[in-house]
């Protein structure tokens, strides 16, 4: 059964309400005989209203003007009575009037989309993950009320300017805990993350563009730092006598034989020690970053260290292998440790991952292959980055020999 439906547009002026003999001009909206009246932009002298036409008499420039805002404004109505239909959606003069003002449709936020960001991915991202995009989230914000001078924005208003704009804020803010400037890896990293959540309110259709679309990332190839041979050395031979420091050198030379993460040692109990193919323990876990599995053969300096806080009392208490201390505690100390060891490097404890990767496995012909599954990547081309590294080093110390092989033939001519 074929439904009916009856739709026309009226402009007309309210006499009830004139005022130095001008009166307000409205669109009526009527569809089945039900109405809607909608308040325009322009007032018009009453004698110059044309009741029968609907427009304003003469050929004065402000009746032409006029008279061609009402066609626009016709031209709009009749367009979301089309739209609405197209849609399939149900067609009123209440819901034709709001699609004409544009209350039909909701406009989300900036903190709209970042609460929405955090309450769904709170947890399938890790918790580290988390804090890094609330630190993101916090610039955005700071951008927003510096920028714009307002605390919020609507997504709809986001164009590769507010990319742009965002990234010079970054380049040139001062945190104040410290006095440098951000980096620009860093940069990269917090327009990285608005970018993912501006991608999700893509899709889920909160914008209707990607302010994003011509927008290129900059990152600057950066060396990852890791210890020398004989770096690695100085630091174990190093006699401790204050436990805190004791403790924090341990933990840094065991990732340094196994390659295993702050985070992921932390976590480790004696249930990870599992015996492999090969007859000897390994430790089987998996990384909290990405959740990839790690399988690392005990190599016998690590396997000491275990041993030696068997029945310790920190493990004992939480049942892991080695006592619980906060990553900033334990950088904060490596730093005391690097002092008394004269290496100049900075030294963080990720640099014990780096070191295993390098000076550990792959200074040591272990393939780059077994490297990547010993680290828990997920991709080679991560792990590709330490090939590099020894690569370089290589040429470096080639350069050297070559150096030598000319100075001594300079000497014997």
């Amino acid at each position: 059964m074929q439904y009916s439906r009856t739709f026309s547009i009226l402009f007309w002026i309210n006499t009830s309400r004139v005022k130095n003999n001008q009166a307000k001009i409205y669109a009526r909206v009527t569809v089945n005989q039900k109405r809607a009246n909608i308040s325009l932009k322009y007032d018009v002298l009453v004698n110059t209203w044309d009741k029968n036409k609907s427009r304003v008499k003469g050929n004065t420039e402000t009746a032409h003007i006029i008279n061609h805002y009402l066609d626009q404004v016709q031209l709009k109505l009749f367009k979301c009575y089309q739209e609405l239909n197209a849609e399939d959606k149900l067609i009123t003069a209440q819901s034709i009037k709001a699609h004409f003002l544009g209350v039909d449709k909701k406009h989300f936020s900036m903190r709209n989309l970042i609460d929405y960001h955090n309450d769904k991915m709170l947890y399938k991202l890790h918790k580290d993950t988390m804090r890094h995009y609330k630190t993101s989230q916090k610039y955005i914000m700071l951008f927003i009320k510096k920028n714009y001078r307002t605390s919020d924005i609507y997504l709809k208003d986001l164009g590769y300017s507010f990319v742009i704009d965002f990234e010079n804020f970054l380049r040139s803010y001062k945190p104040r805990d410290h006095q440098r400037k951000v980096g620009n890896n860093t940069i990269m990293k917090h327009i990285q993350r608005l970018r993912k959540m501006v991608t999700l309110a893509y899709h889920m259709e909160w914008i209707d563009r990607d302010p994003f679309a011509k927008f290129k990332p900059v990152l600057i190839k950066t060396e990852r730092d890791f210890l020398s041979q004989a770096e690695l050395q100085r630091i174990e031979d190093l006699p401790v006598s204050i436990d805190r420091l004791q403790v924090v050198k341990d933990l840094f030379v065991f990732s340094c034989y196994t390659g295993i993460a702050y985070g992921d040692i932390m976590l480790l109990t004696k249930d990870n020690i599992v015996f492999g193919l090969d007859g000897n323990k390994w430790i089987m876990t998996k990384r909290q970053k990405n959740g990839a599995p790690v399988k690392v053969p005990i190599l016998p300096k690590a396997k000491r260290l275990i041993e030696k806080y068997k029945g310790h009392a920190r493990i004992i208490e939480n049942s892991t292998l080695f006592p619980k201390l906060s990553n900033q505690k334990l950088n904060s100390y490596l730093k005391e440790i690097a002092d008394l060891c004269s290496i100049t490097k900075n030294l963080t404890f990720h640099m014990a991952r780096h070191t295993f990767a390098t000076t550990v496995t792959l200074s040591n012909g272990v393939p780059i292959e077994t490297v990547s599954k010993l680290l828990g990547h997920t991709k080679i081309t991560t792990t590709q980055i330490y090939a590099k590294v020894i690569e370089r080093k290589v040429s470096d110390d080639m350069e050297k020999l070559l150096k030598k092989f000319e100075n001594s033939k300079t000497a014997s001519n």
